[in-house]
């Protein structure tokens, strides 16, 4: 057994313990009693400077009330139940479809201007408004006309063009001359008896023979400027 080495050991044994009861001290039992050093010592942080919002403009409130209706017509449908609520049993909801009370819902008449989710179109047009009818007078004013004076009457018309008489001749028969080839109508003016060629003038010149054919004679008003065409009457002399 080596007893030189033994008090070494025992010597630096001791000076660890004297250093870890240093350390021990220093950290645990000197910082509550000695004075806090700078890191120690409690910093008061100064509280930061009220926020002062800038002065709006009219295109930043456009763009906060633009946000809002945003925020406002955006539709978020709400999942499971609210916190704190007690949660439903599945199995105590029943999923029947209750077409009862669909159809009730269905015959309720909607009102005026709205549209039945029912039925698909148009809504109707609302009702028009009641006019009122307009009271008259029970004597209304009396106004006076001016009437437009009478047209005079024009001139008369003038008289209508006279008008050939009807002629009172029966063409009866004719015949032509061996010699020359002249042809002669056989004419009948009530019991007088006319023989008369082309272009002869008969009764004092107020007639004139134009043509003589085999059934028909024309002969020419020579006052009213007018002919007329008689057809043959074999049975005219009796």
């Amino acid at each position: 057994m080596k007893t030189g080495a033994e008090p070494k050991k025992v010597a630096i044994l001791a000076a660890l313990l004297v250093t870890g009861a240093a350390v021990l001290y220093f950290n645990v039992f000197a910082g509550d009693s000695e004075p806090k050093g700078p890191a120690a010592v409690a910093v008061t942080t100064p509280a930061p400077a009220a926020y002062v919002a800038p002065r709006a403009t009219a295109a930043s409130a456009d763009r906060r009330r633009s946000a809002k209706s945003n925020i406002v017509s955006e539709f978020k449908p709400r999942v499971g139940v609210e916190p704190g609520a007690e949660k439903p049993d599945p199995a105590t909801i029943d999923p029947t479809l209750r077409l009862d009370l669909l159809a009730k819902l269905q015959n309720v008449e909607p009102p005026p201007a709205m549209r039945n989710i029912f039925q698909y179109g148009a809504a109707p047009p609302p009702p028009a408004a009641a006019v009122k009818p307009v009271e008259l007078p029970k004597n209304p004013p009396t106004i006076a006309i001016n009437h437009a004076p009478p047209t005079p009457p024009g001139p008369p018309p003038p008289p209508p063009a006279p008008t050939a008489p009807p002629m009172t001749f029966k063409y009866y028969g004719y015949k032509i001359s061996k010699s020359d080839g002249r042809k002669e109508a056989f004419l009948l003016d009530g019991d007088d008896i006319i023989i008369a060629g082309e272009n002869d003038s008969v009764k004092r010149g107020r007639y004139k023979v134009v043509r003589i054919g085999v059934n028909s004679i024309t002969i020419e008003d020579t006052q009213f400027k007018s002919t007329q065409t008689l057809q043959l009457q074999e049975d005219a002399v009796v």
